[in-house]
Formats: C-alpha cells, sequence, structure tokens
C-alpha cells in the first residue's frame, strides 16, 4: 500500500505558517512543501543570508506561493521576543518548532542556557508561549514541536540541567529532545484551543550531524558523519513528511508523535509510540513551570481538568 506522501497534504490556502530554522534540512523541505500547496509561511531564521538562500529556492519551487523572512535566534530570548511582536499581530495555524542544534561541544546561549536545552526546548517553549494569542485566534491551530529518536534515551536532569557539574553532548541533546515530547504533551493538555504534536525525522540526510565535529574542529567525524548521510540516511525530503503529517492530515490527535514507518528510522509516517518518561504527567508538569521560570514567558491558560 502506498505510504503517505508531500503529494497527500491539504490545500493549505488561506492558513498562516511559522517554521523555525527553516533555511535548510527538515524545516527548509516543510516550509517548501507548505508553500507548494498554499500556506503562507514564515521562515524563521537565525541567518539572514542563508534565510535569504533559501527564500529565493522556494520562490523559484512556487513562484505563486507568498514567504516572509523572519529573524530568529533561539539562542536568544531577546530575538524570540522581538521575532514574536513582529509576527504575532495575525492568525496562526501552524507553528512549526524545527529549529535545533544536536551534540555540540559545551556552549551556553545568550541567556545563559546550555546550548542545546536552551536552543531546542526554552526557546521554543518562549516562542509558542508568545505566539499563543496568535495560535488562538486562528480556527483550528497546531503546534508541531520535532523531536527525536534519541529522546528515548532522555533524561530531565533538573539538579543539572545545564550540564555545569557534567557535560555530555549526547547526553544534552537526549534530554533536549524528551523536553521537546513533554513540552507537546503538558501544552496539549494545557491548552484545548491548540492542538499540540510532534514529529521525529528517523535518521535523515541534514546538517545537524557535521555541525558538532565541525565546531570540535574534527574534520574525520565531520567527513565520517557526511559519509554516512550519504549511505545510511534518508533525504531531508523524506524526513520532513512526519512533520508535514501531523501539521496537515486530518484527524491528527492532540499529544500525539509522528515518525517513520519503518522502524522508526526510514519510509512513510505513522504514529509512533513515544519513550515511556515522555508519558509522565508529574514530569511534563515539572518541566513546564521551570521552562517558565527560566524564560519568563507565562501562559495565561488554565490547565484542564
Amino acid at each position: 500500500m502506498r505510504g503517505w506522501t508531500a503529494a497527500d497534504i491539504p490545500d493549505q490556502t488561506g492558513r498562516r505558517a511559522i517554521v523555525t530554522g527553516a533555511n535548510s534540512g527538515i524545516g527548509f523541505h516543510t516550509a517548501l512543501q507548505l508553500a507548494r500547496h498554499g500556506a503562507e509561511v514564515v521562515l524563521a531564521c537565525r541567518s539572514p543570508e542563508r534565510g535569504r538562500k533559501a527564500l529565493d529556492r522556494i520562490k523559484a519551487e512556487a513562484p505563486d506561493a507568498t514567504v516572509i523572512l523572519g529573524s530568529l535566534d533561539l539562542a536568544d530570548l531577546a530575538s524570540v521576543r522581538e521575532f514574536a511582536s513582529a509576527h504575532g499581530d495575525r492568525p496562526l495555524d501552524l507553528l512549526i518548532n524545527n529549529a535545533g542544534v544536536m551534540a555540540l561541544p559545551r556552549r551556553t546561549t545568550a541567556d545563559g542556557f546550555e546550548m542545546q536545552f536552551g536552543t531546542n526546548h526554552l526557546g521554543h517553549f518562549a516562542l509558542t508561549g508568545l505566539l499563543l494569542p496568535s495560535l488562538r485566534d486562528a480556527e483550528a491551530p497546531r503546534v508541531v514541536t520535532v523531536t527525536s529518536g534519541f529522546a528515548w534515551t532522555g533524561r530531565i536532569r533538573f539538579d543539572d540541567l545545564h550540564g555545569e557539574r557534567r557535560y555530555r553532548k549526547w547526553e544534552a541533546y537526549a534530554q533536549s529532545k524528551l523536553a521537546n515530547l513533554l513540552f507537546t504533551r503538558e501544552l496539549d493538555r494545557r491548552v484545548p484551543e491548540v492542538t499540540a504534536v510532534a514529529a521525529h525525522p528517523g535518521y535523515a540526510s541534514t546538517n545537524l550531524q557535521q555541525t558538532g565535529p565541525r565546531m570540535e574542529g574534527s574534520r574525520i567525524m565531520e567527513r565520517g558523519a557526511g559519509l554516512l548521510n550519504a549511505l545510511v540516511a534518508q533525504p531531508a525530503s523524506a524526513g520532513a513528511l512526519p512533520t508535514l503529517y501531523a501539521a496537515t492530515a486530518p484527524g491528527v490527535a492532540g499529544g500525539a508523535c509522528f515518525g517513520p514507518r519503518l522502524l522508526q528510522y526510514r519510509g512513510a509516517p505513522t504514529e509512533v509510540v513515544a519513550p515511556p518518561r515522555a508519558r509522565r504527567p508529574e514530569l511534563a508538569a515539572r518541566l513546564w513551570e521551570v521552562s517558565e521560570a527560566l524564560t519568563g514567558v507565562h501562559y495565561e491558560i488554565p490547565a484542564k481538568d
């Protein structure tokens, strides 16, 4: 049986979407397909140069699309607030929390957070909260947060969230990706007006795999990651399909997670099982409270019963 593809995306005319990290990889292909199917798309990018190149590529492939470039650095809460102020003045149908960093040497954000936790989770937590009024103004809003299979090994280390006592880059990445799932479930629980879902791309060829080795100055590891991408990974266009399914398919249930069908590794998108830790409501509630305290962004929404 033929699996779900980008050709199955329903008409998105009249819908407005924001895609973080839309200049490359999963984010680019997500933005491209939404634009091709009629959505107005804001490319939320940290690099103006790479963002402009992505916008030009999308316009070349979808000349009639409405595509806007926005400046967003998720590792700087001041930038997050500026972006939300600039792009939160109209109803928002889709927020795709896609941008992320992976397995970096220890770095901190502008606000002093460990870079992976600060970018992958806290930046998106703040962005979603600041855009919540615009989401609530839309008819059937969805928030899709991109996680990873590494969430299965993740633990939320509340006693050392920022790796100040011990930092291991893959543990920090897994923590941030588990946080994405916990955030999704708690957002869906607390904000009934918004359908919050998660998605992960399986093993897809993007620049994430090579960024960490490049920052460490390891040319051997960088080349090795590139070789694995070429030989083993599915293309980024295929890796974007779970995100696109979560964002556009009819009947998607809040709190669900979507990934590739074949062992959550590759293939057509389907609903997948989340790790047991991601299904612990007390853990999600605690992370939410900590995230509000760290970011200063408070969701003024009563919790569901």
